[in-house]
């Protein structure tokens, strides 16, 4: 345990000192309050799903550690990546929970497991929550494609069924790193590969288009078949990820792609061809657009996503993460725990903003005594669990070439912080406490089937995720 304290520290460490070169070059002017809201807009169409039509069902733990395995084989620290896959545990329980849950554990390592689903639970008693059991242990399943991501790897996961070509269903994997500009680290990262983590046989990797590494390898979600046949070319895949600092777009990406449609496997380094659905300007290079998500923070994070819909035709994609609101900064957690900034001291450019973009009063970029150095990076005065509600039609429209990838907006948001146990005890200045507190959320699968939605709340059961059911109603 030793060991894997000091991993987890340098880890950490080299995330926030590394944020020095992560400054933005752009700002804008928006409003946004520093209180937790839901909301939706007025006179939507009738086949949008809306926060309403999601109930919390409850929650359960997942495995523990088994006695003598090393800190690769546990779910401690994990939670990047989460894939449903129906025809799982087909000797289950049979307690209206069906299939089963493909995750990545310790974050440093990303080995994946497959584990059951129990009947979540309602209490707020994490001993008293359902336990996941163990159904594949955890491997490593990149087949030696992405073992050179070992500074803050990104990972996403998810299973579709086999597609034209293919005579198996797979998981579709999605891998980069905190940074991706060295040659080393700048490779393609998609792959496929079976369900038998044991004997993987990992194919790839390929890039996805030709855009930016920092926009496409944290998340993948399927689409809905009709929806992808009629408006995608049939690509069934989404992938995306969200980088802070506006790094990625400032606000969550989406691609859609098809990797089976371009060879079984496609060779390996190829470009694969993909629609744009969701893409905001970018604080990289010679960007000088400033597009954004409303109300955008440098420090929000978005780590998962899925694609809703159900037997009656109403639809929804849902981003889920963090959001923050009131001033936002680089730098350190605040040391009095009022929200105020602690700016980084010796920066090239503003390192604190009002919460409509603004810079903050030269009274508040000082450097503050007291902070904490681990706890470097994006703050925000306030954080809170959030989900986005996007409208598929605003998504036609971006493949159809009759709306800018950067136009579509949230039409509704879901505050979920009322939901999470919100109750770390680990690493307390690197997470945040309180309203700052941060990595909240991790990924999240969706069973289509039944509309149930799985989310990890991260460092819920002391350094372990805890896995939240919301069912579409």
């Amino acid at each position: 345990m030793k060991n894997f304290h000091l991993k987890l520290i340098l880890i950490f460490f080299i995330f926030f000192m590394c944020h020095a070169c992560e400054l933005p070059v752009t700002t804008t002017t928006t409003t946004i309050t520093a209180e937790s809201t839901t909301t939706t807009i007025p006179d939507l169409p009738a086949d949008l799903i809306q926060p309403d039509d999601l109930t919390y069902m409850g929650a359960f733990r997942l495995p523990d550690r088994a006695e003598g395995a090393p800190d690769e084989e546990s779910w401690e620290y994990g939670g990047q990546a989460l894939a449903y896959y129906p025809d799982g545990d087909p000797s289950g329980a049979g307690d209206g929970y069906p299939g089963s849950l493909f995750g990545a554990g310790h974050n440093v390592y990303n080995y994946v497991s497959e584990i059951s689903i129990p009947a979540p639970s309602t209490s707020r008693n994490i001993e008293e929550l359902t336990t996941a059991a163990t159904l594949q242990g955890f491997h490593d399943i990149r087949g030696g494609l992405f073992d050179s991501f070992n500074e803050i790897p990104r990972v996403g996961l998810e299973y579709l069924p086999a597609q034209s070509g293919q005579s198996s269903a797979k998981l579709y994997l999605a891998w980069g790193q905190h940074f991706q500009d060295d040659t080393s680290v700048n490779i393609p990262s998609h792959a496929w590969c079976e369900l038998n983590l044991s004997s993987p046989h990992t194919q790839g990797a390929w890039w996805i288009g030709y855009e930016s590494l920092y926009s496409v390898n944290g998340y993948l979600f399927s689409i809905p078949k009709a929806w992808a046949d009629t408006h995608a070319g049939g690509m069934m895949l989404a992938t995306g990820r969200f980088r802070d600092g506006g790094w990625s777009g400032m606000g969550p990406t989406l691609y859609a792609c098809a990797p089976w449609l371009e060879g079984n496997p496609p060779a390996p380094g190829s470009h694969l061809t993909i629609r744009t659905l969701l893409r905001y300007s970018h604080t990289r290079g010679d960007d000088t657009t400033n597009f954004r998500l409303n109300n955008y923070q440098h420090s929000d994070e978005w780590e998962g996503g899925a694609w809703l819909s159900t037997s009656d035709g109403r639809t929804a994609v849902v981003f889920v993460g963090n959001k923050g609101s009131g001033y936002y900064w680089y730098g350190f957690f605040s040391p009095h725990g009022d929200g105020m900034p602690c700016v980084e001291q010796d920066l090239t450019m503003p390192g604190c903003y009002n919460s409509d973009g603004t810079e903050c009063p030269p009274e508040l970029t000082g450097y503050c005594e007291g902070n904490v150095p681990e706890s470097r990076g994006w703050w925000s005065s306030r954080f809170d669990a959030q989900m986005l509600f996007y409208s598929p039609q605003d998504f036609a429209a971006v493949a159809a070439g009759t709306m800018q990838p950067y136009e579509p907006q949230p039409y509704a948001t879901l505050d979920i912080d009322e939901r999470l146990f919100l109750n770390a005890t680990v690493e307390p200045y690197m997470l945040g406490s309180g309203d700052q507190r941060r990595y909240r959320i991790g990924s999240m699968g969706y069973d289509r089937d039944r509309g149930y939605l799985y989310v990890l709340e991260l460092f819920a059961d002391e350094s372990k995720p805890v896995v939240h059911v919301w069912r579409i109603q």
